[in-house]
């Protein structure tokens, strides 16, 4: 029998968070905690494992939120800030397990080992440096996660290749614009899909709320969940009521099991 994927929202929020610094909008002034979004990243866990699918910003946050007693890898969707500047903060599960394995393209590889080089250097190495097994993937080769498959999604956010991430069924997907078709193929028969859901006036490179509804009913899982979520798509309570029966709006620290 397989084990149950329990899936955390660790944040749900977009590059900015909310509420965003010095901003007055009624959103960002909401007490409602569904309303205050930390940047996108969720856990997957089954039996003993747990995979952080993005390490943004606020990782530390987040696991002193959902603590977790060892962390098996990260996935990566793509290079941008929001996604990855959380990744010298994995540094206390290096201390206790040794170098932690991280999934990306070779192209988000190169921007890390740019941007964090004292992670990745060979020699020489800062004794205090956390230090990571790097895994390349691409949209054409699934890889293994202990004993579950895991299928990479390519999706475009804007020009920007980025990608998703099929687990059993179960799909993980965030700042998409549009995917080609052989890769919708990739996400029949789905019992949980996440999706970016930025806001309700369109955008250059995340769907807003009327595309990520129609890409929703387009794949038809059991159960969708937005995230990726920006203050301007309203108030979490006031969007989530009107959403079909089978469509959430994701918020921080929501668990859900599949």
């Amino acid at each position: 029998m397989e084990q149950r994927l329990t899936v955390t929202f660790l944040g749900t929020g977009t590059s900015q968070g909310i509420p965003i610094i010095g901003s007055n909008h009624p959103v960002c002034l909401s007490s409602n905690p569904k309303d205050k979004r930390l940047r996108v990243s969720v856990l997957v866990s089954w039996k003993a494992y747990n995979y952080v699918i993005d390490c943004g910003p606020d990782f530390r946050q987040q696991m002193l939120s959902n603590p977790i007693e060892r962390l098996d890898g990260i996935l990566f969707t793509h290079e941008h800030s929001d996604h990855t500047a959380g990744i010298d903060d994995i540094r206390p599960f290096f201390f206790r397990q040794g170098d932690i394995p991280i999934y990306a393209h070779e192209r988000v590889v190169q921007s890390l080992k740019r941007r964090f080089d004292y992670i990745f250097a060979d020699e020489d190495r800062y004794p205090g440096a956390p230090a990571v097994q790097v895994r390349l993937i691409d949209k054409d080769s699934p890889f293994q996660l202990d004993e579950v498959t895991v299928t990479p999604i390519e999706a475009f956010h804007n020009r920007l290749p980025v990608l998703g991430f099929r687990i059993r069924d179960f799909a993980y997907l965030t700042d998409v614009k549009r995917m080609e078709e052989p890769e919708l193929q990739k996400l029949q028969n789905l019992k949980v899909m996440v999706v970016n859901a930025l806001r309700i006036e369109p955008h250059y490179s995340h769907f807003n709320l009327e595309e990520a509804l129609e890409f929703a009913k387009t794949i038809g899982a059991e159960r969708t969940y937005f995230t990726h979520i920006s203050h301007l798509l309203g108030f979490h309570d006031e969007v989530e009521a009107q959403l079909p029966d089978n469509v959430h709006l994701a918020y921080d620290n929501l668990k859900i099991s599949i």
